[in-house]
């Protein structure tokens, strides 16, 4: 009798990469989506599309820092990052100061693996350089690289976003904090239909149009008035017209105009991926006000019906704490800051915290300024 043994072979480590071409951060928009849709909690804002078109309109030569993990011919992880010199040597997220949440994509199967050799390579790539990670939702997927990180490190807190359940219009106004409340909601969603406010859904071929329409009203609408200026910008226009048409196709964007008598007063930006839908930006003509229409609400209805009956989990208010987002009753929901150094930038990580402190001191301060002016 004669046993047979079929031999083990190790499943090989995945190993990991330092991107710094720009052809190649383009090229790798396919395997990108696939690890994207195996990344539970990814955001718009960790799209391929959304980060390369970021990339070509506020990008510089030379700073590009993209760690990829492969395990096999698959992504296994992504890190998209860049190196900025002030006010620290530092490697930060891109998507910068207009993209709400920040992250790395991790493919949600892995087994610590990946993880372990993206913490690897980032501290490799850091050099001399401080770690970064501004404005992480709680429950990012670069949570696990932190928790495999073998240097210093350090949390603190970020913006406030304002969340709610995505689920429908008629269940968030259940949730108002009174029959009267609840009433007033009704009437205006009304006082739309009475207008004869009709909104649709733009197709991808028409997105570039909309965009257009989008923003010529959001510079309407805030005329006069202060306002982003950033979204005002040529080099906006250019990237979130790049962005969104892919977005769209991919289903982690939606455009919705809002007509009267086949004219665009209102055109909203919805930004979608499989936790969360977020209202990203929108133009209104000032006509809606006068005419006594709830912009707000209008909008809040569009997202809902994006946010697909509660499948995303999330309808995010995204960050700020604007009064009008509290008639709602959101949870009110810190970014996490994630700084991690090597023991020899250990002094940047101080310096760093330092900094955090002094600005949340002044925010402290500003806010009781403005409450004793309230009362």
């Amino acid at each position: 009798m004669t046993a047979t043994f079929t031999a083990r072979t190790a499943r090989p480590a995945p190993t990991a990469e330092l991107v710094t071409d720009e052809d190649v951060f383009a090229a790798l928009g396919p395997a990108w989506g696939r690890l994207y849709g195996r990344c539970a909690a990814a955001t718009p804002f960790q799209s391929h599309a959304w980060l390369h078109s970021w990339w070509l309109s506020y990008g510089r030569p030379g700073r590009l820092r993209l760690l990829v993990v492969r395990d096999g011919a698959e992504l296994a992880a992504v890190a998209p990052l860049m190196l900025v010199r002030r006010p620290l040597p530092a490697l930060v997220p891109l998507g910068g100061a207009i993209s709400d949440y920040a992250d790395v994509l991790l493919d949600d199967s892995d087994d610590g693996r990946a993880a372990g050799a993206l913490a690897e390579a980032l501290a490799g790539a850091a050099r001399t350089a401080l770690v970064d990670f501004r404005e992480v939702r709680p429950g990012g997927a670069v949570e696990r690289v932190y928790d495999r990180w073998r240097g210093p490190r350090r949390t603190v807190c970020d913006s406030v976003c304002l969340e709610l359940p995505a689920v429908p219009m008629d269940e968030l106004i259940a949730r108002l904090p009174s029959a009267k409340s609840s009433q007033r909601v009704r009437a205006k969603l009304r006082r739309l239909t009475a207008l004869g406010v009709q909104r649709q859904t733009v197709g991808a071929q028409e997105v570039d149009a909309a965009l257009g329409r989008l923003l010529a009203l959001h510079r309407l609408q805030w005329q006069g008035r202060k306002v982003t200026s950033e979204h005002m910008q040529p080099r906006f226009r250019e990237h979130l017209v790049r962005a969104v048409g892919p977005m769209v196709r991919a289903g982690t964007a939606a455009v919705t105009e809002f007509r009267v008598d086949d004219e665009v007063v209102a055109v909203d930006l919805t930004l979608l991926s499989r936790s969360l839908a977020g209202g990203y930006l929108y133009g209104a003509h000032p006509d809606l006000r006068r005419h006594k229409a709830d912009v707000a609400v209008m909008l809040l209805d569009a997202c809902a019906e994006h946010s697909g009956g509660g499948e995303r989990g999330t309808l995010s208010l995204l960050r700020g704490e604007e009064p009008y987002k509290h008639h709602w009753r959101p949870e009110r929901v810190v970014n996490r800051r994630l700084l991690m150094a090597r023991r020899r930038t250990a002094p940047l990580l101080a310096a760093a915290l330092c900094d955090a402190a002094a600005r949340q001191r002044g925010k402290e301060v500003l806010h009781r300024w403005r409450e004793r002016g309230r009362g």
